[in-house]
């Protein structure tokens, strides 16, 4: 199968290398400033020749919002605008109008509702000092040196790098990647290349394909596995404030720049904010670096994987605990499974948002009205079981996975998906709620550039009756926009309970207990068949 994967590697520039990729940087913020100053004068004017009562067909003719109509604008008037135009790559032109493009393409999506998620404001102007320095190649000469420690970039010439490229390299020369694009970027204080390769890569089976695990990821611990295994929360954040807060109190003492008067910053704090950016980038490159070394050993070990689709935005919403768990990383813990569940030929299962698995006991499968967050230990007034409320958690959720035929190749095996990669199997997940139509229940919002990972074929909606506790399941659409009902009969591993979809009076019942679903919030993409008196 073919998947499309980045390498990131950090190089080691020389001064007059540094210039060059900075004039490039630069050149590619010219362009976008330009192109966007066009786009907006022009739509000026014909705001404005409207407003004087102008006919259309005789208004200022407008501009192509297009790549190819902002590059074709840009090359009738680069002599003018940038007479060094021809001292760089034209691939840096591209990237600013690249970026702009697709700037231009979001507001409007995000105006007319083409686009989920929060409103997209319009593409503003790139400042010198306060811009990202970054360039994208697409074309020309990239490649990886043979010694695997230098690489090949247009016009900037042979690039040294800080670590081996050897993965990398050993799959170019075994013809098993092709390298689609290279992005050289400054972050934290350091340059980095990143290549875009798209990776014929074998078709895998889990290692243990009769493994289940199920993942409560918290606070208190990062995860908590339904084996027993408690993973700890390093909390680099908290660990690092220290030294940020005083290298921040130190940034505030030198003379920053003031936009009112135009007054540059000093050179002092130039340097006292690199060094507050470089701890910044450690802190990141900590987590990131335990992160994946968790979901990696989790999906090269086990054959399924059963997470919970929390609502990251609505946690960080509480201000007491908003800090933590931004540290701990959990979209980012739940995107690497995605991407990885597919690598290593394991099943990715994504319980309901509402399915209660802390206030659910996994000893009898009472479940508790109230469960405070602070009660750490879940104790069981049916049959008086007492355990831990994470791994509680991670108990009900390992336990779902019996109702679904993860690991063999029936109706739903689940594989994980990767971004431009064709499934093999059907994917176990649940279905994010979304906005729908009557007759729906539900479509699924990219969020997070994570899901949409996962919907690219049919798959088994995950959902919990919240009257009974009874599990009901459906089948979407391979487009992930229509979900259809799913007969008892059919509901693999016995699930006691379905989805009734009922059009005429766009209502859902569970078929466990009869309870009436109101899927009239369903537009607002808050529906997940949340049971109430019909």
């Amino acid at each position: 199968m073919k998947t499309v994967q980045a390498y990131r590697f950090a190089l080691d520039l020389t001064a007059g290398q540094e210039r060059d990729v900075l004039a490039h940087a630069g050149a590619a913020r010219v362009a976008h400033n330009w192109a966007l100053a066009k786009v907006k004068a022009v739509m000026d004017q014909r705001t404005a020749e409207r407003s004087y009562g102008v006919p259309d067909e005789r208004l200022t003719p407008s501009l192509s919002w297009s790549l190819a109509g902002l590059r074709k604008a840009w090359n009738a008037a680069k002599p003018d605008v940038a007479p060094w135009w021809a001292e760089v790559s034209k691939e840096a032109f591209n990237t600013g109008l690249d970026a702009l493009a697709r700037g231009l393409k979001n507001w409007a999506d995000s105006r007319t509702g083409k686009r989920a998620g929060r409103p997209v404001g319009f593409p503003r102007f790139k400042s010198r000092r306060r811009t990202t320095a970054s360039v994208r190649f697409t074309t020309g000469a990239i490649r990886v040196e043979p010694d695997r420690m230098h690489v090949v970039l247009p016009r900037l010439g042979r690039l040294k790098l800080h670590e081996s490229a050897r993965k990398l390299g050993r799959r170019l020369e075994a013809g098993a990647a092709r390298i689609m694009s290279a992005t050289v970027r400054r972050d934290g204080g350091r340059w980095h290349v990143s290549f875009t390769v798209e990776v014929e890569r074998a078709e895998r089976g889990p290692a243990r394909p009769g493994a289940v695990v199920g993942v409560d990821v918290g606070i208190k611990h990062l995860a908590v596995l339904s084996t027993g295994e408690m993973v700890g929360n390093p909390r680099h954040l908290v660990a690092g404030q220290r030294r940020m807060r005083a290298l921040g109190r130190a940034l505030s003492r030198k003379a920053g720049p003031d936009r009112s008067t135009g007054q540059r910053a000093s050179k002092r704090w130039e340097r006292a904010a690199a060094r507050l950016g470089r701890a910044h980038a450690r802190v990141a490159n900590l987590r990131r670096d335990g992160l994946h070394k968790l979901t990696t050993r989790l999906a090269t070990t086990y054959g399924t994987i059963v997470v919970e689709d929390l609502n990251v935005t609505g946690m960080l919403a509480n201000r007491k605990l908003a800090r933590h768990i931004a540290d701990a990383g959990f979209a980012e813990i739940r995107r690497q499974l995605a991407y990885k569940a597919t690598w290593n030929g394991a099943g990715l299962l994504v319980a309901d948002r509402w399915y209660p698995s802390s206030k659910t006991c996994s000893g009898c499968g009472a479940v508790k009205t109230k469960l405070a967050l602070h009660e750490r230990e879940f104790a069981c007034e049916v049959c008086g079981l007492v355990i831990d409320r994470d791994r509680n958690a991670a108990l009900n959720l390992a336990a779902l996975a019996a109702q679904f035929d993860t690991a063999g190749s029936g109706p739903v095996a689940a594989r994980g998906a990767d971004q431009k990669t064709r499934v093999r199997g059907q994917v176990a997940a649940k279905r994010e709620p979304g906005t729908a139509s009557a007759g729906q229940t539900g479509t699924v919002p990219p969020q997070g550039r994570t899901i949409d990972r996962v919907l690219t074929k049919a798959h088994w909606k995950v959902t919990v009756c919240q009257a009974c506790g009874s599990v009901a399941s459906g089948v979407a659409a391979a487009d992930g926009s229509v979900v259809r009902p799913a007969p008892r009969e059919d509901v693999p591993g016995g699930c006691p309970a379905g989805v009734d979809v009922r059009p005429a009076d766009d209502r859902c019942a569970c078929l466990g207990c009869g309870t009436g679903a109101d899927a009239a919030g369903r537009a607002s993409g808050r529906w997940s068949c949340r049971a109430r008196t019909a």
